[in-house]
Formats: C-alpha cells, sequence, structure tokens
C-alpha cells in the first residue's frame, strides 16, 4: 500500500469502525471519545495517512494560507519582515506560502498566478524593480481576496500599504550629512520607479535644496544594490571618478554602502575624513564595518507584524483594511562614525 494515498475509508476498515467516526476522530470531535480518537490518530499515522486540506478548502472556502511575493529573499531586511510575518501568522492559525520575484515583474506575475491558483486567503506584497503596473494583481481584487502591499507598494484605492516615510528619512540623513560640511553630496540608490528610492531621492534632493547646495545629475548614481560584487566596484569607481569627487555619499542600502566602503578604502580615500558614507537599513553589517555606519533604522521585523495583523484582522472580520490608506512606521536617524567628518555627534 506503500504508493497508495490512504483515506479515511482504508482507517475505518483496518479499525471496523465506520469512516463517519474516522472522520470526526481526525477533526477532534467531541462526540468521539478519547481512547477511539486515539485508536484513529495512532493507526493513521501508521498507515501514512494525509488530511486533504485541498478538498477541506473547497468545503470551506478557505485555506488559511497567506501568501507573501518579495523581491529577493537574500535579504537581512527581507529576512526580518518575514519573520515578523510569520510570527503573527503562526499565532494566527494562519501559513504563509513566500515566493521571491528576483527583481523581475516577468516572475512576479507567474508568482501572483501560482498564489491564486493556490487558493490563498489574502495576498502580501513587496515589488520587484521593474514593475510598472499591477494589472496581475486584478484577479485578487474582483474575487475579493485581500491585498497589500509593503516596503514598495503601488497606491491603489482597494489595497492599503505599509511604508515608512522615505522621504523624511532620506531628508535626515542628507542634512546631517550637510551638518557635518559636505558641500558635495552624491546619491546611490536603486530603480526610481519603485516608492522607496523615488521618495528617498526626491528627500536628499530637498535637503540640499533647503541648505542652499544644488542638485546635479552626475551625482546621482543609479544601481541595483543586489549586492553583487561587480555593480559595487561599478558604483565606487564612478565615485572615484566623479570631478570633483564627491565630500560625502548617501547609499540607500547598508550593504552595499558596507561595500564602496571597502572599494573606497582600497583606492586611498579615507572614511569619513575624504568622503563621508551613510546607509539605510540598519542592517547587523553597518555595525559590522570599520568605522561603523551612519544609517536609518528601518523597523522591519515591525512591518512584517504590521502587515500579517493588519491583513489577518481582515480575513477575521475585527477591523476593514479597504478603510486604511496607508500605515507609515516610524524610522530614526542612528549617527555612527562613517559620517562624522567633524568628530562630533
Amino acid at each position: 500500500m506503500k504508493n497508495k494515498e490512504i483515506t479515511i475509508y482504508d482507517i475505518a476498515k483496518a479499525l471496523d469502525i465506520s469512516p463517519a467516526t474516522v472522520s470526526r476522530g481526525l477533526r477532534d470531535h467531541p462526540a468521539i471519545n478519547r481512547k477511539t480518537k486515539k485508536k484513529i490518530m495512532d493507526i493513521a499515522k501508521e498507515m501514512g495517512y494525509r488530511s486533504n486540506t485541498f478538498a477541506s478548502s473547497l468545503r470551506l472556502k478557505r485555506t488559511n494560507t497567506i501568501g507573501v511575493i518579495v523581491h529577493r529573499l537574500d535579504s537581512y531586511f527581507v529576512a526580518m519582515v518575514l519573520a515578523g510575518m510569520e510570527k503573527v501568522a503562526s499565532e494566527s492559525g494562519y501559513n504563509l506560502i513566500i515566493s521571491q520575484s528576483l527583481e523581475s515583474m516577468a516572475k512576479e506575475v507567474a508568482n501572483a498566478n501560482t498564489m491564486f491558483n493556490s487558493r490563498v486567503d489574502g495576498l502580501m506584497v513587496s515589488l520587484a524593480y521593474d514593475t510598472e503596473d499591477v494589472s496581475h494583481f486584478d484577479p485578487f481584487i474582483t474575487k475579493g481576496i485581500p491585498l497589500l502591499f509593503f516596503d514598495r507598494v503601488y497606491k491603489h484605492k482597494n489595497c492599503p500599504t505599509v511604508v515608512i516615510d522615505n522621504f523624511k528619512s532620506a531628508y535626515e540623513i542628507t542634512t546631517h550629512l550637510i551638518k557635518q560640511g559636505c558641500k558635495r553630496i552624491a546619491h546611490v540608490t536603486g530603480d526610481l520607479k519603485r516608492n522607496v528610492y523615488a521618495d528617498r531621492f526626491e528627500g536628499y534632493k530637498k535637503a540640499l535644496e533647503d541648505n542652499g547646495l544644488v542638485y546635479s545629475d552626475e551625482l546621482l548614481i543609479i544601481n541595483y544594490l543586489n549586492e553583487h560584487i561587480g555593480h559595487n566596484v561599478d558604483a565606487a569607481q564612478q565615485l572615484l571618478n566623479m570631478n570633483p569627487r564627491p565630500d560625502g555619499v548617501f547609499i540607500t542600502n547598508d550593504a552595499f554602502a558596507a561595500y564602496c566602503m571597502r572599494e573606497l578604502r582600497l583606492a586611498g580615500v579615507a572614511v569619513p575624513q575624504d568622503i563621508a558614507v551613510a546607509g539605510f537599513n540598519n542592517d547587523p553589517i553597518s555595525e559590522l564595518v570599520d568605522p561603523n555606519l551612519t544609517t536609518i533604522n528601518y523597523p522591519s521585523y515591525e512591518m512584517g507584524e504590521v502587515a500579517a495583523k493588519t491583513l489577518i484582522n481582515h480575513l477575521k472580520g475585527e477591523s476593514n483594511m479597504l478603510l486604511t490608506d496607508s500605515i507609515v512606521l516610524k524610522s530614526e536617524l542612528i549617527i555612527r562614525e562613517s559620517s562624522l567628518k567633524k568628530g562630533l555627534l
């Protein structure tokens, strides 16, 4: 029988009881006494019985699963978001189905289709670099399956978002560099199609403007920020080739900033004396590099918790997330040695 899918009828035959009794026993029904339940569970385990959750979900019209699509799994930020989501989901009796787009809209479309066909009860999404429209999520909206965007978001009237104030964070970190005496500040960022990078870019520019500094396109470096060593070297080389060189740089990713700092030092550039460096996210690497990296504390774990709670409370009927436009979490500037040209906090 090792290749045969075991059913409740097989268990009923083995125990000489009715299939209805087996079904109730497997569902811990109070009408079945404890001794019979134990016999049913023991023989089910011995025979290799697997509950048909898909069939059950068709009957109940729910699967107790929530889909999550992220841009990359090999990211500390994403890992912490998922940890927060998993904690809330597990406590609420839900399972997560997780997929990554690998920064590709085409892969994101495929992931969305898989999630839809898997009948997830709800979906949480952080968009890929090159996603320009979200029509591939229309089946969820049409079907009334709740959809929430977090971090990299798309404004949609039927889909709440969970974000930080990226504009404000970028404004604060750029202003800090200016107060340290930086007058020519470069900005290394990701694809400006995405809200996180577009908003940080606007915050950076506004801080320059408010402090009497002129923005120049030559100070902007667009990069994938995926920690690929070639991309890090390219960005660092672009900084080194600027004439005149910048005296400060705001990089919107801590790991990427750490790689760039290494390349700058290898080229004989002192950080922060020659070029002050600031990152973003407060990843663990920010405290491991020398000098320690000035950054923005991005509450990633909290973001995961808030996103999952918002969706699950909606699914349980405890709140209506469609009445929520955007949830903005608090971020914080953390000043460390990498940006202290004046040597003072």
